[in-house]
């Protein structure tokens, strides 16, 4: 594991790159669907990272929470699931029923949409408010694995709630801090 931050960023008040990604089953979603003039909270995450199994619980239960608020969720796995097959889509449904993930995971299997996005690390968080528009890039709460922070999600909710009630996001956005993409050989960006 290679511990990750998140640097590279999208411009905070632009336009997402749009994507179309199969979930495990085969169906595609895209984004626009699934964010339907809503704010949409995505993340790229995986299957086997320490750092998302550490936020995998309490990340679900803030998804049920901001949904009953109408803010969409949706995940992303886009590493490489040849190296790392713990991350195969076939184990997707499993992973994120435990966590009590109830929205779409996605599997960027080329990978163009992580590299689109900027995403560095799992979990990797981007917030887009109703227009479709980033307005928070940064990590879920200060916790990691062994480090004693309470896993409350504390800066993704503060982005929400300012969100919900049309204030800015405080700054400043921390990055968010896990395991790095895994990328097919070749595949690595620039």
């Amino acid at each position: 594991m290679a511990r990750t931050p998140s640097t590279q960023r999208l411009p905070l008040g632009q336009p997402v790159p749009d994507f179309a990604l199969p979930d495990p089953a085969g169906k595609i979603h895209r984004l626009a669907e699934l964010c339907q003039g809503r704010p949409t909270v995505v993340v790229f995450a995986c299957n086997h990272c320490p750092y998302v199994i550490h936020v995998r619980d309490a990340f679900g239960k803030i998804a049920k929470e901001f949904q009953a608020k109408g803010i969409s969720f949706v995940a992303i796995n886009s590493n490489d699931a040849t190296q790392y097959p713990d991350d195969a889509p076939s184990l997707m449904p499993a992973f994120a029923k435990t966590g009590g993930w109830n929205f779409p995971y996605l599997v960027d299997e080329n990978q163009q949409v992580a590299k689109a996005w900027h995403a560095a690390c799992t979990p990797d968080l981007f917030v887009l408010d109703a227009n479709g528009k980033l307005a928070y890039a940064g990590q879920f709460d200060s916790s990691r694995p062994g480090n004693g922070e309470p896993v409350d999600g504390r800066d993704l909710r503060t982005a929400l709630e300012a969100l919900l009630v049309n204030r800015p996001i405080p700054a400043p956005q921390k990055p968010s801090l896990g395991c790095n993409i895994k990328w097919k050989p070749g595949n690595e960006p620039a």
